[in-house]
């Protein structure tokens, strides 16, 4: 079923092997004019949800970083697979994937040695032995500037979220300084696969939309958790055993952790279901712990069932405070929020506090930063005290500062705030959908395909037809297409073979509606419009089929 699906994708565009004139690359595709809507018709589906539906912000950030954003993320030190080679053919292959043990991306590369050994692994290509497991980077990295001075070292991003932790002092002032919020990015991914070998589940460049909410730990509640509490949801949790539950009884019982995470992996399952996928191959399932991102306190994967088997497509995953603390401590900056007080308050602290009459003698114009650099230390100094200030060093004698408690009225106290990420795979998504919606029914001994396609993601909304391509009817029909087309609806004109094969073409693209063009349409301007899923068909006038067309999709009507 999987090889027709790909072969009719690719026939009727939705989906063409890159670089194919040139014999192809592995992990990467091109999107046809259908596959491009699709995606296009996903992705808008899911900034219904996001921006529209949360009033969360949209950001648009390079796909190059420089290496510090790496280093400061984590990234180069843990985004890794383990790698084998083989020693005949000098083919390359993730480790994991190799050996039939269950959960074996968790384990360390003398644990995943020993297993291969045990199962006696081989070369799949070849049959050849295959070389002891090693970490293998995922990133791809690049240069940034002429050699010299100017260059930096970078990489394409593996993810989009890190622009929306470094953005956070903008986004937060965006926002008016009050959590929680939320940022999203649509864009690109890049991870050098060892050996991506399954179509669209696994690419070397791949299309992400991911959201960050940041938000204050100890708020224990969750803004508008009542739309999604009754929510049933199978689960996986990461003690074993699967379990069909509200979303509310799962947190009520500990299964989620938080209501945060709960509330996107609702929204995450309404989505899915909204853009086609069957809600009976559709699952949760949580991390184990040796399993987590190196920056996951808590993950949960939306997983559909495919012809490849469980699938992941969503991971939602509890990053807590991990990544605003590390660019704070890599980068220097700022990146906490303001906790307010009901009302002020007076503390006592210890403080730096600068004797700006010997400091300016000492340091002239330099003594406002040398001050500055010497409040930054903090209370926990004492004697004569050697700062840093744009690149320069000073003495600071004891007798040029103090230390001493004083009292101070605030107004509430900083913190970092935590964040939840939602992160979705929309090509796995868009591969998913089309799996899901995929049918063959056989008609008179003909094979016919159907893609049963909802009709807000379906890349072309109506087929326009007339009867017969003469007395007017082509030049009504035309007129008709013109018309949806100018209203926003995508549509289709085709007057080639019988109406019954233009009827399977346009469900073989997932095309909900049809509109035929007949000779009582030249006398009283109505047309058949047919549905695709039952084949019924109404007569309607030709005023309000842009209307009928558009409310059935708002509607998610077909």
């Amino acid at each position: 079923m999987r090889d027709r699906l790909l072969a009719m994708a690719k026939r009727r565009g939705f989906i063409w092997p890159a670089f194919d004139i040139y014999g192809g690359l592995r992990g990467f595709y091109d999107y046809g004019p259908l596959g491009s809507e699709l995606k296009r018709n996903i992705i808008n589906l899911w900034r219904k949800y996001y921006v529209l539906g949360e009033g969360f912000a949209e950001i648009d950030s390079p796909n190059l970083s420089p290496e510090d954003v790496f280093r400061a993320s984590g990234h180069l030190d843990k985004f890794k697979d383990l790698m084998t080679v083989c020693t005949s053919c000098g083919a390359a292959f993730r480790a994991d994937k190799l050996v039939k043990t269950e959960n074996a991306d968790s384990l360390s590369a003398d644990e995943l040695w020993e297993e291969m050994k045990r199962e006696g692994v081989k070369c799949p290509e070849c049959g050849g032995e295959l070389t002891k497991p090693e970490p293998f980077n995922l990133m791809f990295g690049t240069h940034i500037g002429p050699k010299g001075k100017g260059e930096r070292a970078g990489y394409l991003r593996p993810e989009t979220a890190q622009a929306m932790f470094m953005d956070f002092q903008y986004l937060y002032r965006y926002f008016r300084e009050k959590l929680p919020f939320g940022a999203v990015q649509i864009g690109k991914g890049f991870r050098n696969e060892i050996s991506p070998r399954q179509g669209l589940i696994r690419l070397r460049e791949f299309n992400m939309a991911e959201a960050e909410i940041f938000f204050d730990p100890e708020e224990k509640d969750w803004p508008g958790f009542e739309k999604v509490s009754d929510e049933n949801v199978r689960l996986i949790p990461n003690t074993g055993g699967e379990l069909l539950m509200s979303i509310g009884e799962a947190v009520q019982k500990g299964i989620i952790r938080s209501r945060a995470l709960s509330y996107f992996l609702g929204i995450t399952k309404k989505f899915l279901l909204d853009a086609g996928i069957d809600e009976g191959k559709l699952r949760f399932r949580e991390h184990l712990r040796d399993e987590m991102a190196h920056y996951a306190d808590d993950c949960w994967d939306a997983e559909v069932l495919l012809s490849y088997g469980w699938v992941e497509v969503v991971g939602i995953a509890d990053r807590t405070d991990y990544d605003l603390s590390r660019h704070m401590e890599y980068s220097g900056e700022n990146l906490k929020a303001l906790r307010k007080y009901p009302e002020t308050r007076e503390i006592e602290v210890t403080e730096v506090i600068p004797d700006y009459g010997k400091l300016g003698p000492l340091f002239k114009k330099d003594a406002k930063k040398v001050a500055e650099a010497l409040i930054s230390l903090g209370p926990d100094i004492a004697g004569d005290i050697t700062v840093s200030a744009d690149g320069k060093e000073y003495t600071v004698p004891e007798s040029a500062y103090r230390v001493e408690k004083v009292k101070k009225k605030v107004s509430g106290e900083e913190f970092i705030p935590h964040v939840i990420e939602p992160s979705y795979g929309i090509d796995r998504i868009l591969y998913a959908v089309l799996e899901h919606n995929y049918k063959e029914v056989i008609d008179d001994g003909e094979t016919y395909r159907i893609l049963s396609l909802p009709a807000r993601i379906a890349p072309i909304k109506a087929g326009v037809f007339p009867l017969m391509a003469k007395e007017g009817m082509d030049k009504k029909a035309m007129e008709i297409y013109e018309m949806l087309r100018n209203e926003g609806i995508n549509a289709f004109y085709d007057h080639s073979g019988s109406i019954g094969r233009r009827y399977a073409r346009m469900d073989e693209i997932g095309t909900p509606f049809c509109i035929t063009v007949d000779y009582q349409t030249l006398e009283d301007d109505t047309v058949t419009m047919r549905n695709r899923e039952d084949k019924r068909q109404e007569r309607i006038p030709v005023k309000e089929i842009a209307k009928k067309i558009a409310d059935r999709i708002d509607g998610g009507i077909l």
